[in-house]
């Protein structure tokens, strides 16, 4: 696992971008969904370059469902 995989589970396992915390549960789960998709492409014989673009693709959506969700709260 990989700095953007390992940033992208924390991200997608609940961990504000603005501060706070995140739970270890949070983390494991966006770990496994990470690796899962990880392994899915590889199986699909899908490219590196593909795999990163799908990989950063998903931390910025899930970094702009934090930061849309949070705003709101204001």
């Amino acid at each position: 696992m990989g700095e953007l995989d390992a940033i992208a589970a924390c991200f997608i396992g609940g961990t504000s971008m603005r501060g706070g915390s995140g739970t270890v549960y949070g983390a494991l789960l966006g770990a496994l969904v990470i690796t899962s998709l990880d392994n899915g492409m590889s199986m699909l014989d899908v490219d590196s370059y593909w795999q990163m673009i799908v990989k950063g693709s998903i931390l910025v959506l899930a970094v702009w469902v934090d930061v849309s969700t949070r705003s709101g709260r204001r």
